[in-house]
Order: structure tokens, then sequence, then C-alpha cells
């Protein structure tokens, strides 16, 4: 028994990690919730309890065994190293650490091997790199691959709770006629598409983008693999969906691939070929699965795949492997 805190509690991510820790019956003894300043006085509910928000200050962390951080890359900068000072074990959802070479990155799925090389602290992926490995790594396992481009189609919730709450709110001003004035996304989103709204880098690729390039190569243990990606927003409320085009090191057939991902754990493939009917963000949404179809061979070049991946950005893409590693860590608690 644990005790555990959740920084960023009333954000999108800190709920569904509330909810996956009841779900999942994680063996915590306490849950302590952390959230800004406008949230003070305010509580989240857990296992029917009123659990109080509390605001971040030195010394809040003594005591705490597992701290969760899924309140952006600041924050965890600032304060996760103080929780780690304090003995705490850190899961951190945030970019903050990422792509440092002494935090394993890790999908438990598929490089569990990392996360016992951690010291304090170990990171959980960005949402769109969760999802397409889910489906890519079980591949490369069986021939490498060599270059990766994919196209996001990103929801709302890869912004956050207000995002989402947001996107209803203009849909529903646009069906009535009525003005909006939007304060999280910087251009119309309701019946609209745009790319995605990350700093541009001098390459010309957001950082939304280039976080699929460096994670992949990290995760997957293998810099030569070559990724682009084009990141789109698009007016679903939650669940990311990729369409990838993969050229393998050497041939790797459909039927092969789709051999492989059905015995892959975290993987469901999901199509009728009579139907048209592909995974859809509808399947994905509240499913702790990444769904996967329309595998294809590339009629372009050789050695090539097509693949359509879906998944819950707040849950595998996020809260489900963060709570997924402090399993992990809870499991090398009792073998220990």
């Amino acid at each position: 028994m644990v005790e555990i805190a959740i920084v960023g509690a009333t954000g999108a991510v800190g709920q569904e990690i509330i909810k996956l820790l009841e779900k999942r019956n994680f063996p915590l003894r306490s849950l302590r919730c952390f959230a800004s300043p406008r949230s003070q006085g305010m509580h989240v509910t857990f296992r029917g309890k009123k659990i109080p928000l509390e605001i971040l200050k030195p010394g809040c962390f003594k005591g705490i065994g597992i701290a969760f951080f899924c309140a952006g890359k600041k924050i965890s900068l600032e304060y996760a190293p103080q929780a780690k000072e304090a003995g705490a074990f850190i899961v951190d959802s945030s970019s903050g650490f990422r792509e440092d070479p002494s935090v394993p990155l890790v999908i438990p799925e598929i490089n569990p091997h990392a996360f016992e090389k951690h010291q304090g602290i170990v990171a959980s992926p960005n949402c769109t790199t969760s999802i397409m490995l889910m489906a890519l790594a079980p591949l490369h396992r069986k021939v490498p691959i060599k270059r990766v481009v994919a196209a996001t189609y990103q929801a709302a919730s890869g912004a956050g709770a207000r995002a989402m709450e947001e996107l209803e709110d203009e849909t529903r001003a646009v069906l009535e006629g009525k003005s909006f004035t939007r304060t999280v996304m910087p251009f119309p989103y309701a019946f609209n598409l745009f790319p995605h709204n990350s700093p541009l880098q001098e390459n010309g690729y957001v950082d939304e983008e280039m976080k699929m390039v460096r994670e992949t190569q990290k995760i997957l243990e293998d810099h030569t693999i070559r990724v682009t990606a084009t990141c789109v927003r698009v007016p679903v409320l939650r669940a990311h969906s990729i369409a990838l085009n993969v050229e393998f090191h050497h041939p790797l057939s459909k039927e092969e691939a789709y051999a492989i991902l059905e015995k892959s754990p975290g993987i469901r493939i999901l199509e009728n070929r009579e139907t048209n009917r592909f995974p859809m963000p509808i399947d994905a949404t509240g499913q702790d699965l990444t769904f996967c179809g329309r595998i294809r061979e590339d009629l372009t070049q050789p050695n090539t795949l097509e693949l359509w991946v879906v998944g819950d950005q707040l849950l595998k893409g996020a809260a489900l492997n963060a709570v997924q590693l402090a399993e992990l860590h809870m499991h090398g608690l009792v073998a220990k």
C-alpha cells in the first residue's frame, strides 16, 4: 500500500488517472490531489469519498510513494525533482523528461526492460507516439522498420478538458447560428480542421510532429528509423486516429502483419471489409485497447504497408500508460 499524489488532478488526464486507480483497484493507502490555485476549495471524488484539492508548496510531497505529474512541462520540471527528493517515485506524463537520456521513456507492452533503468523518474510518451507504436512495435520486432510516414487526426482531448468543452460549446453555437469566442483553440474548430497548433520549428515541423520522431527512436532503441509526420486537429472529442505508411527493411506481407497484431497485447483488429468498416474514434473512446485495421500493401513501393490505427488519447495515450507504469513500480516493490 502506498500514498499517491496526482499533480494536475482536475485536468482531463488527471481525471482519467483517478478513475483508473479505482477501476484497477490500485493498492493505495491514500490519495492526495493537487491543482492550480483557482481550484482551491474544490474536491474530487475517489472511492465514494471527497478528496480536497491541494496547492503545490514546499514540503507537500512528504510521505508520498508515487507521484503522477500531468499538469504540463513547466510544473513537472519544477516540482518533480522536489517530489523525487522527498522519496516519491515519479510518473511524468508531460514532455519534461522524455528526451532526458537518464529518464526511461516507457510503454509497458513494448519496452518494459527500459523501466528497470529508472532513477526515480519514468516518462510516459506523447499520446500519438504511444498509439502509433502499439501497432508498429510488434511489427518492428518481426521485421525492422526503415521509415514511417504518419498523418494524424487528433481529437480535442489532446489539448485538455477545456478544449473538449470548447468544442462542444462552439459546435452548439454554430448550429444555433450564434457567435462564439474561443479561448483555447486558435482557429475555428467546429466543423473544421487545421494543422496541429503546437509551436512551429525552424525545420517547418511543429513540436507535436518532432515528438513522434524522437520518441519513436528512443522507445524502439533504433535511431536509424526515419519518421515524418503531419499532425492535424480534427473536431472529435476524444480518441486519435493515425494513417501510417511503413517501409520495412525486408518484405512483410499484410497477412503476416495481421497475424502478428492479432497476438499482440493491447491491440485489437477491428474491421469488416464487406462494409468498409474500420476503426473509428467512437470505437476507441473509453477503451483501453488500441484498434487497428485496413492493413494493405503499398502499391507504389516495395516492403511497405499501410495501416490505420485508432486509440483513446486520454487512456493508452496518457492516463492508462501512466497507471501501468505505476503498477510496474509496485510489482517491483513486491518482488523485492
